[in-house]
C-alpha cells in the first residue's frame, strides 16, 4: 500500500454522503452565488399583455403595438418600465419566471384567470338604482363608481341599472410577453421608476444628504444608579438622506398620489434606504400684470395716513365740481 493510499484509508468516511450521490451536488450549489435576477433587483422591462383566447392587447410598453391596438391614449408615455423583482409589481408567474434571467432575456408567460384578475363572478353583476349613477354616466358601457365599487353599466331600464362589478378582465387567461432591458442601479432612476408606477409622467427627482437640526431626548447623567433616569431635550445636527421630487401639474392632480402619497413615499424610502421625501412645487410668475399690481399695492401699503393726506392736498381737484358735472351729464 502506498503512502497516499494509507492516508486515504485513515480519513473518516461519511456513510450518508457515500450513499447519497446528490449530497455533494447540493453542497456545491449552496456555496455558489445565485446568478441572474433575484428578488429586490430593480429591472427595466418591455412587455405586452394579451388575452389568451383572442390576443386582444391589454397593456404594452411599445408605442407601435399600442397604436395598432388603438389603445395609445394621448399623454401616455410608452417606454420600458422599472419594476422590483419580488415586490408584487408583476404577476407572480412572471416574477417566478424572471428569477435567474439575464439582461436581454425574452419569454412569454401564461397566466390563468384565477391568478390574473380572478374568475368571473355572476353575483357581482347587480341591479342598482339609477339615482346612484351620475346622469352623464347613465348609458351602457359607462365606467361608474357605486357605493365605492368600480363597475360598468350593462343596461339601464327605467330607474334601474344593471352594473357589472367584476374586473373587465375577470375570467380571462393572459399571455405576458416580456424582455429584460437592463438592471437599474442608480438610486434616482430607481426612485423615478417607483413613482412611474403611480404617475403617467414621472417627475424630476434627485437625492442628496442634508444636515438637519432636530431635537432629541438624551439621558441626564446621575451619580445615583438607583435613581430613575431623567431626560432633557438637546438639539443635534444629523444627516438625512433626502429624496427631492419636483412636483408637476399632472402629479398634483393625480388622484392616487393625492390619497396615497404617504404610502408611496414610505415605500420609496424603505426600498432606497432614505430618511425622508420632500416634494417641491415651483410656481413661475408672469412678470407682467401681477408684478405691476404688487408694486402698486406695496406702494400704497407703505404709505402712512399723513402721507396720503398730503398727497390729496397736493392734487388740485374740487370734488363738488366733479359731482355737479356728472349730474348735468345725466340730466342731458
Amino acid at each position: 500500500m502506498s503512502d497516499e493510499q494509507a492516508e486515504s484509508a485513515d480519513e473518516p468516511v461519511d456513510a450518508d454522503a457515500a450513499d447519497d450521490p446528490e449530497a455533494e451536488t447540493e453542497t456545491e450549489t449552496e456555496t455558489e452565488e445565485a446568478s441572474g435576477l433575484q428578488d429586490d433587483d430593480f429591472v427595466r422591462i418591455n412587455y405586452t399583455v394579451r388575452t389568451a383566447d383572442d390576443g386582444t392587447v391589454v397593456d404594452t410598453t411599445y408605442q407601435e403595438v399600442a397604436e395598432e391596438a388603438e389603445i395609445d391614449e394621448e399623454g401616455h408615455e410608452f417606454e420600458p418600465r422599472i419594476i422590483v423583482v419580488g415586490a408584487g409589481h408583476v404577476f407572480e408567474a412572471v416574477n417566478e419566471d424572471l428569477i435567474g434571467k439575464e439582461v436581454g432575456a425574452e419569454n412569454t408567460v401564461h397566466i390563468d384567470a384565477v391568478d390574473a384578475f380572478g374568475e368571473f363572478d355572476p353575483d357581482d353583476v347587480r341591479t342598482v338604482s339609477a339615482e346612484k349613477i351620475d346622469e352623464d354616466d347613465r348609458y351602457p358601457g359607462a365606467h361608474v363608481n357605486v357605493d365605492g365599487q368600480q363597475g360598468h353599466v350593462e343596461t339601464i331600464i327605467g330607474g334601474r341599472a344593471r352594473v357589472d362589478f367584476n374586473h373587465p378582465l375577470a375570467g380571462e387567461d393572459l399571455e405576458y410577453e416580456y424582455e429584460v432591458v437592463d438592471v437599474v442601479d442608480d438610486p434616482e432612476e430607481r426612485a423615478q421608476g417607483l413613482l412611474g408606477m403611480y404617475l403617467d409622467h414621472a417627475p424630476e427627482v434627485w437625492i442628496q444628504t442634508d444636515e438637519v437640526e432636530e431635537e432629541v431626548q438624551v439621558e441626564v447623567e446621575s451619580e445615583d444608579e438607583d435613581e430613575e433616569p431623567e431626560y432633557e431635550t438637546e438639539t443635534q445636527t444629523v444627516e438625512k438622506e433626502t429624496l427631492y421630487i419636483e412636483a408637476t401639474p399632472q402629479m398634483t392632480m393625480n388622484q392616487q398620489w393625492l390619497f396615497q402619497k404617504q404610502q408611496i413615499a414610505q415605500q420609496i424610502m424603505d426600498r432606497l434606504d432614505l430618511d425622508r421625501v420632500i416634494v417641491q412645487e415651483t410656481i413661475d410668475g408672469t412678470g407682467s400684470m401681477m408684478g405691476g399690481m404688487g408694486g402698486m399695492m406695496g406702494g400704497m401699503g407703505g404709505a402712512g395716513a399723513g402721507d396720503v393726506e398730503e398727497a390729496l392736498e397736493d392734487v388740485d381737484v374740487d370734488a363738488d365740481e366733479i359731482v355737479d358735472e356728472l349730474e348735468e351729464d345725466i340730466e342731458e
